[in-house]
């Protein structure tokens, strides 16, 4: 331990790694962006939106609820254990999907999918924030959700390919196949468990002595706190609930819009391949903005930017494939600005020792919206057409930004022993 150092580049081995272990995490949910919509509507005969939505509510759900935990597990079990346990589980994910008989067993793929998302997304972003420390936090974020996104993007444009050529199941599902037998193997024989630079922080900023344990709250207080008591985390929460509902929208709705609007299968794959390739590739530029210019700027330029792309999707300027390509791209640019930012703003606000429970409650709001969005999407579908679940996800994000401009305070410098130079809140911890 005595070499132990935090930083960048001091671990830039394990964190290009933990790099690589989140493009197969993202892969895994690229595989549904393009074809798993189609296949309710053309191999099941599904006509009700919102028995369409329903896998991605199942899975919004059971995400949302496992990164409550994975906090509370990491510290029980390692980062690395949580992590190993996320791909086993994924396991079985790819085969459902790929040869399921009948709907059923897509929502049930899933529910195993939600698990695995939310047990090895979170331990992927929290061994970054671990091994990097306070200095580059925004670069960290960038970096990882560039890999996951990239690769969400990437798989579901190769999905709508394999698709076009060869049919919506199965060929399309063999990258999973991949995805989860790479992953695991990865983690299980080259990553390294990282609570010990979380440990190493927390006495570097003088609350902690070195080689001790911190003392951590209950999850029940890191909840109060990150949702409603602290106006900058319920700021941040209620956004990252906002953007993912803009996704899960995106994810049930616009396979469909597209469709009926005369859009073939390749060109809904560039449609759905566009949004998550802009918001990956683009945060390897804003992870580091976000470390210069700060975290609230770029959340409340990013919903704005999202909204912008909404209206575009909604109203339609040109083609339909022309504008769902324009659409998608300000969804991604806004996404992009928004996202490593609001992890960062989180992992400022929160203590070391409680960090891993407040990012786990923050991803549990966030990834709520993916069953929110649908839920929404498929009601509002179903009385005014798919359109108008366009148009109501923008005003949403409008709103949001306008919350995060009004009540959050900027979180870039602040040192969770003192105030921060900023003026941010600052959270007394309770004994």
């Amino acid at each position: 331990m005595s070499t132990m150092r935090l930083g960048l580049r001091e671990n830039w081995q394990q964190f290009t790694l933990l790099v690589l272990v989140n493009a197969f995490v993202g892969g895994m949910v690229g595989l549904e962006r393009t074809v798993v919509p189609l296949v309710g509507t053309e191999e099941f005969a599904i006509g009700s939106e919102l028995v369409i939505f329903s896998f991605i509510i199942a899975f919004g759900v059971v995400k949302a609820f496992t990164n409550l935990i994975s906090g509370l597990l990491a510290d029980r079990f390692t980062r690395k254990k949580v992590l190993i346990l996320g791909w086993i589980l994924g396991l079985p994910v790819p085969f459902l999907l790929g040869w399921g008989p009948t709907w059923n067993y897509i929502v049930g793929a899933n529910v195993l999918l939600g698990i695995s998302q939310g047990l090895a997304w979170s331990m992927t972003v929290n061994m970054k924030i671990d091994l990097v420390g306070p200095g580059k936090r925004g670069l960290a974020m960038g970096l990882n959700e560039a890999a996951g996104y990239g690769a969400v993007g990437l798989t579901a444009l190769l999905t709508g390919y394999l698709a076009s050529v060869y049919g919506l199941r199965p060929q399309p599902f063999y990258l999973g196949i991949f995805y989860t037998v790479a992953g695991l193997l990865v983690s299980m024989l080259m990553i390294r468990d990282t609570r010990a630079y979380a440990r190493l922080e927390s006495s570097q900023i003088g609350r902690t002595p070195a080689g001790e344990t911190p003392h951590k709250p209950r999850l029940g207080w890191v909840f109060a706190e990150t949702s409603y008591r602290n106006k900058t985390l319920f700021s941040v929460s209620q956004a990252g609930l906002i953007n993912n509902l803009n996704d899960g929208m995106s994810w049930g709705v616009f396979p469909l819009l597209f469709a009926a609007a005369g859009v073939n299968l390749e060109g809904i794959g560039w449609i759905k391949a566009v949004y998550p390739v802009v918001w990956g590739i683009g945060q390897v530029i804003t992870g580091p903005l976000a470390d210069r210019i700060g975290r609230k700027p770029l959340i409340v330029w990013g919903m704005m930017i999202q909204a912008v792309g909404h209206a575009v999707i909604g109203i339609g300027f040109s083609s339909a494939l022309v504008t769902g390509l324009v659409g998608s791209v300000l969804l991604g640019i806004g996404t992009a600005l928004v996202y490593p930012a609001l992890l960062a703003a989180v992992s400022d606000a929160a203590h070391p020792a409680w960090r891993a429970s407040s990012v786990g409650v923050y991803r549990f709001w966030r990834d709520s919206g993916y069953a929110v969005g649908a839920l929404m999407a498929g009601v509002v579908s179903a009385w005014l057409g798919l359109t108008w679940a366009v148009h109501l996800a923008g005003f949403l994000t409008l709103v949001s930004g306008i919350i995060v401009w009004i009540t959050m305070k900027e979180t870039l410098l602040q040192n969770p022993s003192s105030p921060a130079k900023t003026g941010s809140e600052t959270t007394q911890i309770p004994q």
